[in-house]
């Protein structure tokens, strides 16, 4: 199955809403699904939270496998320096964190492929390593994607796959930055051969079957699918391409 949300649509919805962890109050929105979950459903989810400033959100896990884009203001997860625009893969059962965001806030967006247990446990809560299951353990960063000014991806001529991670791996994770030019095409992703995948409007918009989405619009690819064909809308396209691993 295809599934398609509007980024200008979802962003109507916004909202305030606690924290958590800490309660304090920021901004979320979702895409797909809901907020937090407990237990599988069918179909993806896909939220938005939107930190104050300087607010910090406590190291944590989840019980799912998902990406998270980093697409506004700055901040720092633990050590590291995040900006926008950076892609992280997160293994279920993964700890990362804190979070603290910079004084202009700092927004990302949690995609995963499927409802699952979201529902993020605290790292310094007392049951926290009962809640621990078995896992790969990756947490892995892109370095800051490099967005193209609005004529220079509009008049682009060629398409460019470029990778977001350095190392290779066999379990169908992967992700790219996909850059086209106004109407230009191209086939996705085979969806079988990883457990299915996210487009994420990066810059521009896209073109499915004659309907617009623009930024921060989003797309999911079931790997159940046979393909799905990719179109530029009229001032071209930049998506952040996500493919999750098998299990996922």
């Amino acid at each position: 199955m295809i599934y398609a949300s509007n980024g200008a649509q979802a962003l109507a919805r916004r909202r305030v809403v606690p924290s958590p962890g800490t309660g304090v109050e920021h901004w979320g929105t979702e895409f797909f699904g809901p907020r937090y979950a407990r237990e599988p459903a069918p179909g993806p989810q896909a939220v938005m939270t939107e930190m104050a400033a300087h607010e910090e959100a406590l190291a944590h896990f989840h019980g799912v496998t998902q990406f998270q884009i980093f697409p506004a203001g700055s901040g720092k997860m633990g050590r590291s320096d995040i900006q926008a625009l950076m892609v992280q893969f997160k293994d279920h059962h993964t700890a990362y964190g804190p979070i603290i965001a910079g004084p202009q806030g700092l927004s990302f967006v949690s995609l995963r492929v499927k409802i699952d247990e979201s529902v993020p446990v605290y790292v310094r809560s007392p049951d926290a390593r009962e809640k621990l299951k078995p896992s790969k353990r990756r947490n892995i960063f892109s370095q800051p994607l490099a967005l193209s000014t609005e004529p220079v991806l509009q008049f682009r001529r060629e398409v460019a796959w470029e990778p977001l991670f350095e190392q290779k791996y066999d379990d169908g994770l992967d992700g790219h930055m996909l850059r086209l030019g106004a109407g230009m095409s191209v086939a996705g992703p085979d969806p079988r051969s990883a457990g299915g995948y996210y487009l994420f409007v990066a810059n521009g918009a896209l073109d499915r079957d004659g309907e617009i989405y623009p930024l921060w619009s989003m797309v999911v690819v079931d790997r159940d699918e046979p393909s799905f064909e990719i179109k530029a809308g009229p001032k071209g396209l930049e998506a952040v391409v996500m493919q999750f691993p098998i299990e996922a």
